[in-house]
């Protein structure tokens, strides 16, 4: 009976760390703003975005130039750099762009490289397996007009437990067809984080 009670103690030992250890989850609203880590977050690609469309739409290139013309300039999202030193997924910040452009209402959009190959793959699938009337055919592509481009940057500065992160998003906005740029835009996030160990 006395070489049961180590075991059983370490058991319920065993038990009660276990329920100690336990995880919390808590839904919290998508839009709110949580900064844990001080890091690029969801916030900063979805403020970056809506700002930075903003200020685009509203510029000369738009307002007197494409602003009254039919059909509305149709833009394609080319390459977003992350140069930071940070990994950032610039995919959801590509996307947050174009939703940005989309509900706007002011612009259309086309698909980008890679969405375009699986759509011709569809296509010449279709050309092999879909009925005359169904099928969709090749060379009928919409051109876009303006071209996005940018890149992600950032600067760090720290000393001890104190820390400064420092963002700087440029996007430029290109005419295809005469590469002409019309618009240069930037957008700047710094962030002061302090932790209570010099850890970052």
């Amino acid at each position: 009976m006395k070489t049961m009670v180590p075991y059983v103690s370490a058991c319920v030992f065993s038990l009660l760390l276990a329920a100690g250890c336990g995880k919390k989850v808590t839904r919290i609203d998508p839009n709110a703003t949580v900064d844990l880590s001080g890091k690029w977050n969801d916030t900063d690609s979805r403020l970056v975005a809506e700002e930075m469309i903003a200020d685009c739409l509203s510029r000369p290139w738009y307002t007197s130039t494409y602003a009254h013309k039919d059909p509305v300039p149709t833009i394609i999202v080319g390459d977003i750099r992350n140069k930071s030193h940070e990994h950032i997924n610039v995919e959801t910040f590509v996307k947050d762009l174009e939703r940005t452009l989309i509900n706007s209402g002011k612009v259309e959009f086309v698909a980008n490289r890679r969405e375009r190959e699986q759509i011709r793959i569809e296509k010449e699938d279709q050309a092999e397996h879909a009925s005359d009337q169904t099928v969709k055919e090749s060379g009928q592509e919409a051109g876009a007009d303006l071209m996005l481009i940018g890149s992600i940057n950032t600067i760090a500065d720290q000393e001890g437990n104190k820390k400064v992160m420092y963002y700087q998003v440029d996007l430029e906005l290109i005419e295809i067809e005469s590469h002409k740029k019309l618009w240069i835009g930037d957008k700047k996030i710094k962030k002061y984080i302090t932790r209570s160990k010099a850890r970052f």
